[in-house]
């Protein structure tokens, strides 16, 4: 698993890319009441919107972390998006991405680093 800065984890799973937010992150939003997803077959960039959140405390966007095709989204979500808090990093991902390239998650933190950044 991998860590940016923006407080998302990416989980290589077979040929895709599972991504979503950390625990942590999940904590400082405080309790998510919404999630926007995006549509499968969404072709993004990096950096580019890609999710909306939308919490008691504020709305975020979370960012495609690599360039690709997003190939799956958490359905569950749309239904219960109090998943993110109650399993950021299992129950509460995302969407599943097909990357172009994935070398660039090479520059992402792993937990030790990511947890150093948070401290």
């Amino acid at each position: 698993m991998k860590y940016t800065e923006e407080h998302e984890w990416l989980l290589p799973e077979g040929d895709l890319i599972v991504v979503g937010i950390t625990a942590h992150a999940a904590e400082q939003l405080g309790d998510v009441v919404f999630v926007e997803l995006p549509e499968v077959g969404t072709e993004v960039t990096k950096d580019e919107d890609v999710v909306v959140i939308e919490s008691v405390k504020a709305a975020s966007d979370i960012l495609a972390p690599l360039d690709g095709e997003i190939v799956e989204v958490n359905e569950a979500l749309t239904e219960n998006p109090g998943l993110v808090n109650e399993d950021a990093t299992g129950g509460g991902w995302f969407f599943k991405m097909k990357v172009s390239d994935a070398a660039p998650m090479d520059d992402y933190m792993d937990e030790a680093a990511y947890n150093k950044f948070i401290g």
